[in-house]
Formats: C-alpha cells, structure tokens, sequence
C-alpha cells in the first residue's frame, strides 16, 4: 500500500488537482501520470447535472470511436439457423442460443458484448438478473438488439462503446490506451464529446457538464477545460 501511495504521490506532482487544462494537455498529462506495468486504458468522466430519475433525463448509446479503444471486444451472439451462421461468418467468438443461457447461468462470463437478434431475447430475458447488472443486457438503443448482426458484431469488433449514466449522473467510457498518440486520444474524446453535447436532455436545466475529467487505470484524474473543446 506504501509503495502505491508514494507511486500516486509522484504521479500527483505534475498534476495541479485545482486546476482545469486543455483537452490536448489533459491528455498528456494523465498519460504521464500513469504508473502501472500494462498499458492502461485512458478513460474520460462526466459529472453530468440531470435528474436520470427522470425517464426524459436518461442518457444512454452507443458509438463507434474513430481510433477504436485499444481493446478486442469478445462478442457473444444469441442466434439461430442462418443468423447464427452471419454471426460466425462476421468474427463472433461465441454463438448459439439455449445452450449459451445454461452455460451463463453456471457462472461463465467470458465476453465482453452481448448481441441477440429480436426473436431471441425472449432467452435472452432469463439471464436478466446477470447480464443486467453488468451493463452486457442487449437493447435496440445500443444497437445490440438487431437483424443486422454482421454490422453489430464488426462493431464491436472495431471499437464501439456503449455509454450510460448512472445514478448519480455520471458517463464513463474508455477513450483508448496509454500506448495510443495523444492526438488519437483527443480525437476520440472529441468524437464522444460531440455525441454527449448532443445527448442533453431538453429538460435538463442549468449547467449540463459540471465536470468532465480524463484518467488511466489506476491514476490520478484530470480536470478537463469545457472551454477547450
């Protein structure tokens, strides 16, 4: 614990915690800052002022980043008959149907994406209470409930992100890995920046983003200036 305080306290020190910076130093910043022996997804923070009680203030997606995020999602498709077959044919890891809910239901979570095509989710359904919690649910507004599975596969395969506020308003997605140039970072922050000012709701009032902060798996964060961006 010692030894990662002082690695913290180090990776603080170019880091004014008071301050807000441009979105290109921000980056840089926390990309300095990060200390771990992999190469740690960069992930962006919004505090956002909505009320996601509110059915008409829920803010939620999904989008492909232009550079990608660094990582190769394992896609599971709930399919069958020729379906089945396109998923296969587009890279899916794993596809099936019955035999995939048993295998969930066991305890095995060895994917990163779930996609189902319409007729299939009443299977689907039954792995609510696992898939839920873990944000995995596949819903038509992610475009993971869907007939177009070669698309939604090749998708995710290719650097898609799905996004969601949670209770207390914030959105956090990854935007790429400490290994990416800065200028590809920024170039997906700003591609899902635009996707976040767009997704205010109407009845939101006052200030929308109260805080928007950048930072790397296990380091410190960094104010972003809204006005940069």
């Amino acid at each position: 614990m010692a030894k990662k305080s002082k690695q913290m306290r180090a990776a603080l020190e170019n880091i004014d915690v008071t301050k807000t910076y441009p979105v290109e130093e921000a980056v840089k910043l926390a990309k300095e800052a990060s200390f771990v022996k992999f190469d740690a997804t960069v992930e962006v923070a919004y505090n956002l002022n909505i009320d996601v009680k509110q059915s008409d203030q829920q803010i939620r997606g999904a989008m492909v980043l232009p550079n990608g995020t660094g990582k190769t999602n394992r896609v599971l498709v709930f399919a069958q008959g020729a379906k089945a077959q396109e998923a296969e044919a587009a890279g899916a890891d794993f596809v099936g149907s019955d035999e995939l809910v048993a295998k969930i239901n066991g305890g095995w979570l060895d994917f990163d994406v779930v996609i189902a095509t319409p007729d299939m989710m009443a299977v689907v359904g039954r792995l609510g209470r696992v898939l839920g919690p873990r944000n995995l649910m596949p819903n038509p507004k992610t475009g993971t409930v869907t007939m177009d599975v070669t698309k939604a596969v090749e998708e995710s395969k290719g650097g898609k992100i799905t996004y969601r506020a949670d209770k207390a308003g914030i959105v956090a997605v990854p935007i790429g890995k400490v290994s990416f140039d800065e200028d590809k970072l920024v170039e997906n922050f700003k591609a899902f920046n635009n996707v976040m000012v767009a997704a205010k709701p109407a009845a939101a009032k006052g200030t929308y983003m109260t805080s928007v902060t950048v930072t790397t798996t296990m380091g410190p964060g960094v104010k972003v200036d809204p006005a940069s961006f």
